[in-house]
């Protein structure tokens, strides 16, 4: 099973117990349900590690393009 690295706080897990985001379009979107092509960025499935990588900029940063991160995005996840 591949390996990831959340990019809120760093810690190494399996990628089926991390989120996938990718920016079709320049928009941060989950991809939980469908598997977008191209690059992506994970995170744990906590609202603490999806605004820490918000914070840290680390998902234009990962996406090597500017992202809009939508309000309301990080609500899908349990606080933690």
């Amino acid at each position: 099973m591949p390996v990831r690295t959340c990019a809120g706080c760093g810690r190494e897990a399996p990628q089926a117990e991390l989120v996938r985001f990718t920016a079709p379009g320049g928009v941060l979107t989950a991809d939980e349900s469908v598997r977008r092509p191209g690059r992506g960025v994970y995170t744990c499935r906590t609202a603490g590690c999806f605004a820490a990588a918000r914070k840290r900029n680390a998902f234009t940063r990962s996406l090597r393009s500017p992202v809009h991160v939508p309000d309301g995005l990080n609500t899908r996840f349990p606080e933690g």
